[in-house]
């Protein structure tokens, strides 16, 4: 059977930016991929989104890819996962999400600031609001059950709707929207998860950078793990747990630098990749939106050093690669001191398309990264959950490592060199700073606020 005419799973990965679907066939070998972005997203308030974007953005990928690969258009299921934790209220006459940049509850985990989400919209939407996980909702306007996908261990969401553990099938297209009726939809995950099963993260000390807008740290270690707190994942294997943390705005500093600059993130990359190790002086702290692992301050803010007339673009947007990579590093440090060691880092999303930002994080953090094609390893994972849901293989709790496909990877050696090693230890150091002035400001804010501060009166 040729791979054109083999049958498929589709899997839809709702990104920050756009839906991006996937078609494996039974070996694994992805067979087409298609993106698409969402009407009315450049309009939305940060944190905020209109549902109707997404569900529009998500099917419009599907027909995309059907388009160029027929067989996609009768797949023998279909799964979706996305961002997260990220709120869909529905209301009889409207309908509104919260997503994982809202501030609501965003220092917690991500049970609690989806709690958080859920809370803030009841109190505009009151008790004729319906609560939704994003990726439930769009099944659910598709034709699937009420229910909250869950990953194997995961908590279950106070007021989503009833469990439906991710592989398993929750109802059938009704064809809405062009897809075929009697399709299977398959419970998908948030795409963390997604990402980590397709990445392979099945054996002690294997990590993933999953980029996209933020980006991060994980790194799978045996249960029991000093290193497995209370942000702890469980892996697709039983008896591991997948660690580490989420940063703010790795993806995010490129975005940010291109609107700056006027010039795209490609010509960006293109003069990063003639500027040395270094970036000629210039450093990047890249805390847009605060950061997140493993500092946790959400007042933290972006800082440029050691500009000089001299500095451009590349000089900028090549600091901020290794400001990224130095993000990954700090948290890999603190892993390692809780004996959790990497050994492979699989770079993923969007900024795995730049073999120079590979090869950087590879270089800061002295391990061989692993390039996955495609780089959307979460739409794959979505489709490994759509493979489960149709008996391809097992679900995610029930299997081996081994037991699931993987994209092909490319390998990128690490190239050590001393400028990494000042460059790492200079990002720590303005880190540092950064929190104690953050910290210096709001004991001295909460002085001058306090009711109990004395007050000096004129004579």
């Amino acid at each position: 059977m040729s791979p054109a005419s083999a049958p498929v799973v589709v899997g839809v990965d709702l990104g920050s930016n756009s839906a991006r679907a996937l078609a494996l066939d039974p070996d694994g070998r992805t067979l087409g991929s298609a993106t698409a972005g969402y009407p009315g997203s450049d309009s939305w308030r940060p944190g905020h989104a209109d549902p109707a974007g997404w569900l529009a953005g998500a099917t419009d990928a599907v027909h995309r890819l059907a388009a160029q690969l027929p067989a996609a258009a009768a797949p023998v299921a279909l799964s979706f996962g996305g961002q997260s934790p990220t709120t869909v209220a529905t209301h009889p006459t409207r309908s509104t999400a919260l997503t994982c940049r809202h501030p609501a509850g965003a220092t917690g985990s991500p049970v609690e600031q989806h709690h958080a989400q859920s809370a803030l919209l009841a109190q505009e939407y009151g008790s004729d609001a319906v609560i939704w996980q994003l990726y439930d909702w769009v099944m659910a306007e598709l034709g699937a059950d009420r229910h909250q996908s869950r990953w194997p261990g995961d908590p279950l969401l106070t007021g989503y709707g009833p469990a439906a553990p991710t592989g398993s099938v929750v109802g059938r297209a009704s064809g809405a929207r062009g897809l075929p009726s009697g399709t299977p939809l398959v419970a998908g995950a948030q795409d963390a998860y997604l990402a980590f099963w397709a990445g392979g993260l099945d054996q002690p000390g294997r990590a993933m950078d999953p980029g996209g807008r933020t980006g991060g740290l994980a790194v799978a270690v045996a249960a029991g793990s000093p290193a497995a707190d209370h942000y702890a994942l469980p892996s697709a294997v039983p008896g591991l747990d997948i660690v580490g943390g989420p940063v703010a705005a790795h993806g995010l500093m490129l975005e940010w630098l291109s609107g700056l600059t006027g010039r795209k993130v490609p010509e960006l990359l293109a003069l990063a990749d003639g500027v040395p190790a270094g970036a000629r002086g210039v450093s990047v702290i890249p805390y847009l939106e605060g950061e997140r692992a493993p500092r946790w301050n959400r007042a933290l803010r972006s800082e440029i050093h050691g500009l000089s007339a001299s500095a451009g673009p590349g000089e900028i947007t090549r600091a901020a690669l290794e400001g990224a990579a130095y993000g990954l590093a700090h948290i890999a440090m603190e892993l390692a001191a809780k004996q959790a060691p990497i050994h492979t880092l699989v770079c993923a999303g969007s900024p795995a398309l730049s073999r120079l930002w590979c090869s950087v994080k590879a270089s800061v953090l002295g391990v061989p990264v692993e390039v996955p094609e495609p780089v959307d390893v979460a739409a794959y994972g979505a489709a490994l959950a759509a493979g489960a849901g149709a008996g391809w293989w097992p679900v995610p709790g029930a299997g081996r490592g081994g037991d699931w496909p993987r994209p092909t990877m490319t390998l990128i050696e690490p190239e050590p060199d001393p400028v990494y090693e000042d460059g790492l230890r200079q990002f720590l150091a303005l880190g540092d700073a950064g929190v104690a002035r953050v910290t210096e400001r709001q004991e001295r804010a909460a002085r001058t606020t306090s009711p109990n501060t004395p007050t000096d009166i004129a004579a």
